[in-house]
């Protein structure tokens, strides 16, 4: 498999749909910056925010087969962030995610990465086709 070049995942234009999080005092640990278990949240809530508004998640749901993140710096409460998303690829059942989160307004990425989600049924949880609704808003998100 072809090592991922996330590197070029940091420029901001490249990212398709932004999404912007208000942090809590809770997702800081107790080293006092976000758990890195958090960004993965903020990332998918991100992407099922823009799948819902868009109106394309009602038979199929997508499930995470494949993540990886790289964090940059540390971000803390009160930072407000921005999600960048963008589409690398897509397969029959499966969208290849890209991700940078950023502190709002900074143009330099915090964390930047990748995930794969795998479309399923909702009743029989097995692959199916992407739906053309979906295809057409994740093709939009293509970088």
């Amino acid at each position: 498999m072809p090592k991922r070049d996330e590197g070029a995942l940091a420029e901001r234009e490249t990212y398709k749909a932004y999404h912007t999080v208000s942090t809590r005092w809770a997702d800081n640990d107790q080293y006092g910056h976000i758990n890195n278990a958090k960004f993965y949240e903020f990332v998918d809530s991100a992407v099922n925010a823009h799948l819902i508004i868009a109106g394309v998640l009602k038979d199929s749901i997508g499930l995470v087969v494949d993540s990886g993140c790289r964090y940059t710096s540390s971000l803390a409460f009160p930072d407000v962030i921005e999600v960048g998303i963008k589409v690398d690829r897509i397969g029959t059942s499966s969208v290849t995610y890209g991700f940078a989160v950023f502190r709002r307004a900074s143009t330099e990425p915090a964390a930047i990465g990748h995930f794969v989600h795998v479309y399923v049924d909702a009743e029989t949880r097995r692959p199916k086709p992407l739906p053309d609704g979906l295809r057409r808003v994740v093709e939009n998100l293509q970088a």
